[in-house]
């Protein structure tokens, strides 16, 4: 994979909000997908056809009946100074260095470990738009819906 640097990333200004900045050590282990590397991930573990969540046909796996076993709101969390994840969105199971992609579109994926998501997730969701977050080698998954609600599920 390909990655570009957060300073040449055009959504990078959500890590470098003056609200939630993200310090350095943090900063470095964001690492966005060239928008060429993005749409390969996106087309093998996402959707082949789809380029957008709102796109999703029948036949992509987050569209699949069975697949979302769990809805919570993430919104309250999100305002309140209590930077934890909410607790439905917590994988215990999750190793810190498990690497995670944050999905907004077949374009814009970032990799990340699970310790700096965790730590950043605020950051992540400035962009609501129905963004998935998947891990290597986990069957677990979660959606996030403009409305402050998420969903956990299994691929």
């Amino acid at each position: 994979m390909d990655y570009q640097t957060l300073s040449d990333y055009d959504q990078g200004w959500i890590f470098r909000h003056r609200e939630l900045p993200v310090p350095d050590e943090l900063a470095a282990d964001i690492r966005p997908l060239t928008a060429e590397s993005a749409l390969v991930y996106w087309r093998q573990h996402v959707s082949k056809e789809a380029t957008h969540a709102s796109h999703f046909l029948g036949d992509d796996w987050p569209s699949a009946n069975g697949v979302w076993h769990t809805r919570a709101d993430w919104q309250t969390q999100w305002e309140s100074d209590d930077n934890s994840l909410p607790e439905e969105l917590d994988f215990q199971d999750w190793e810190a260095n498990t690497q995670v992609f944050f999905c907004y579109d077949s374009q814009h994926v970032i990799q990340t470990s699970w310790r700096t998501f965790r730590q950043c997730w605020k950051n992540f969701l400035f962009y609501d738009e129905e963004p998935l977050l998947l891990a290597r080698k986990r069957l677990q998954v979660a959606r996030f819906h403009s409305d402050g609600s998420f969903e956990v599920g299994s691929r």
